[in-house]
């Protein structure tokens, strides 16, 4: 099963043209998680075909304007729609307070069940079929990094059970790996069960290079990072807490990542994305600089 991610905004702190703030979707299943909210984000909603109220939960990393601004309009337009669900918005730990202080900014019409979960760090959602986890980052303010894990699966080749004509109960029997006798012949579970591999995808936003940036990145199938500068302008990545190109691409590989996306560059790069580009891939060859509404599949 292939798991979607729309980028709704790749740019930074100040829009341009072509980059909205910064904002991801990934869906899975029933699920619709957003991975931060900037300025605008439910009109890219739009652009994207994408209807909002299909939302489940929204991590928010950190609370800069370009990360969050976009969330009172959201949610507004949740409850213009009558969303029926009950949003589950996940924030670092002491940042609660900031949603009400949004929504008493305006005059909000209607009403929205939402539910707000502080996070320190490690596993704070587990399903039946995934779970994330969370790392802490350095911002100069409460900040989390974030990874999705579908689980390891046992399948049955269905195809092959229709062939033998196998059903009922038994098929249960199979999927614990226990061989069994059908129509007088022993069918071995190993013939027709397969383990699905677990993927993982890291969304690592807005920090200084850290060693929590690894750890939370380690062994993802599908790494998404920021990259607000190259390697010309270190210095202003560590006085303003970011990274570089370099620095992202050199996560991916000691986190034996398979693949990096970069995101979140300054808008002194702008038609010139090449550059952060070149740089990454120097480090880490498997790299790509995605634009707004671009859709990628892990």
């Amino acid at each position: 099963m292939k798991i979607p991610i729309v980028f709704l905004g790749t740019g930074q702190a100040i829009p341009t043209k072509k980059r909205n703030h910064t904002a991801m979707l990934l869906s899975y299943k029933d699920e619709n998680i957003l991975v931060d909210c900037g300025e605008g984000t439910q009109r890219q909603f739009r652009k994207a075909g994408i209807n909002p109220c299909k939302l489940t939960r929204i991590l928010i990393s950190h609370w800069h304007g370009d990360h969050v601004l976009g969330l009172p309009g959201l949610l507004q337009t949740l409850a213009l729609n009558n969303y029926s669900r009950t949003l589950n918005i996940y924030v670092p730990r002491g940042t609660r307070h900031y949603i009400d202080l949004m929504l008493k900014l305006f005059v909000f019409v209607g009403k929205i069940n939402y539910k707000v979960e502080e996070v320190d760090g490690g596993k704070f959602i587990e399903t039946e079929d995934f779970f994330i986890e969370a790392e802490k980052m350095q911002h100069g303010t409460p900040c989390l990094a974030y990874s999705f894990t579908e689980k390891e699966k046992i399948r049955i080749n269905k195809e092959r059970l229709d062939k033998l004509g196998i059903k009922g109960k038994i098929i249960g029997q199979l999927a614990e790996g226990k061989d069994i006798v059908w129509n007088n012949k022993k069918i071995k579970a190993s013939s027709l069960i397969y383990k699905q591999e677990s993927k993982k995808i890291t969304f690592i936003l807005d920090t200084k290079i850290n060693p929590n940036c690894e750890k939370i990145a380690k062994d993802s199938d599908l790494l998404i990072s920021e990259s607000t500068y190259t390697k010309v302008e270190e210095n202003l990545a560590e006085d303003y807490n970011h990274m570089t190109a370099e620095q992202a691409a050199t996560i991916a590989k000691k986190s034996k990542s398979k693949r990096l996306i970069l995101i979140h560059t300054s808008q002194r790069y702008e038609n010139r994305e090449r550059l952060v580009l070149q740089e990454a891939k120097k480090v880490f060859k498997n790299t790509e600089v995605v634009s707004d509404l671009d859709k990628v599949e892990v």
